[in-house]
């Protein structure tokens, strides 16, 4: 007799441990979100749907409880991932030409959902190295005047 695997959903509690134990993730609050970053720029944060949101729905079934969006590398990266189309992974009129997904963490596997945080966390801190890479080598006087207002 074949037996079933039990699926657990996905905790907003489990995501954010997750992502306050990558390296130089910060946590704040953008558009009255909870917002994870590396240095100022956010690539997850909680996203509940909008009045508008709800409206585009139309008459299709609205996701239900916690909404986590997260960045993408570009537009082919979102594509590609939605075409994949993992378990609650999805995206909405508002994020159109816009490199985020929405998960509805409730229908995710944990595996698909820290892989999405992962590159994007990597794709931001990467970023910020390079950028403090670029400050290091700039001469002091470039570096002055890149400071001034």
């Amino acid at each position: 007799m074949p037996h079933s695997v039990l699926v657990m959903p996905v905790t907003l509690d489990q995501v954010d441990t997750y992502l306050r134990n990558l390296p130089a993730v910060t946590v704040g609050a953008k558009w009255g979100n909870t917002t994870w970053m590396v240095g100022d720029k956010g690539f997850a944060w909680q996203r509940p749907l909008s009045k508008a949101d709800i409206k585009r729905f139309g008459d299709a079934p609205l996701p239900v409880g916690d909404l986590l969006a997260v960045r993408v590398e570009n537009l082919d990266a979102k594509d590609a991932l939605l075409a994949i189309a993992p378990p609650g992974f999805f995206t909405i009129q508002h994020f159109q030409g816009y490199p985020a997904v929405l998960i509805e963490l409730r229908k995710a596997r944990i595996k698909d959902v820290r892989a999405v945080i992962l590159a994007a966390h990597q794709l931001f801190a990467s970023a910020l190295e390079d950028q403090a890479t670029a400050r290091r080598r700039a001469s002091p006087a470039q570096r002055t005047r890149a400071k001034r207002p």
